[in-house]
């Protein structure tokens, strides 16, 4: 366990913690608010690629939801698994491609949220500080000049849950007629995480230092953007 923990800060925290303070020491204004936008931005344009083929990957199993459905309506349990399989490999779909990478980007994530969730303390680690850089000293929380991301705002909280609903809803199928089995498992499902997904957003930063509420903001904005080019290419 040790092992791991050390190649994380290693290879993940550490790294992404001195691109924040190289950021918040060289860009104009010196604001942590501005820092935390432009790492986000960069960490998901580096994973940008493997973000795209699961977008692409979800929506190919989208589009193929009407023949799913009529797999599932009319050929019996033991013989669905074979005919899906086929469905798949007939067009080329592999459902699982989906999640690699998304499993790939999560310890990356999870690193820069706990970064920044560190840093809004305002407190500074000068033993993981790379030595070519100048320690800071102290971080001013001050976003712009207006809030504190030490402290905890409801109402970003709710604003970055009302964002991840439209993420969500665009994930959506667009076809009504999928949504008209009341069996269908898997669209009770995406029903549920569409409403489940903003409420666990706005009850988990409702409480938390309102810096982590400004990357998952940025996360989601981004995300949405990446899904609309990804849609319409």
């Amino acid at each position: 366990m040790d092992f791991l923990s050390l190649i994380f800060q290693t290879i993940l925290y550490r790294p992404i913690f001195n691109a924040l303070i190289l950021l918040y020491q060289y860009l104009p204004g010196h604001d942590f608010g501005v820092a935390i936008i432009v790492l986000t931005c960069i960490i998901r344009l580096l994973l940008y690629p493997s973000t795209l083929k699961s977008i692409k990957s979800q929506k190919a199993l989208q589009e193929i939801q009407p023949k799913i459905k009529e797999i599932q309506s009319k050929f019996k349990k033991e013989e669905q698994a074979r005919e899906l399989m086929a469905l798949y490999k007939n067009n080329k779909i592999n459902p699982f491609s989906g999640c690699l990478p998304l499993l790939i980007q999560l310890p990356m994530l999870i690193a820069l949220f706990l970064v920044i969730k560190n840093l809004s303390v305002g407190e500074i680690d000068g033993n993981i500080i790379y030595s070519f850089l100048f320690h800071p000293g102290k971080i001013n929380p001050i976003f712009l000049g207006i809030m504190d991301l030490t402290q905890a705002y409801p109402y970003l909280a709710i604003f970055a849950g009302i964002l991840q609903f439209f993420q969500s809803k665009m994930m959506m199928p667009k076809n009504k007629s999928l949504s008209k089995g009341k069996n269908d498992i898997s669209q009770m499902m995406q029903k549920q995480m569409l409403y489940f997904f903003p409420f666990f957003t706005v009850l988990i930063l409702w409480n938390f230092p309102s810096a982590i509420g400004l990357y998952w903001i940025t996360t989601i904005v981004f995300s949405i953007i990446q899904q609309r080019l990804a849609f319409k290419s």
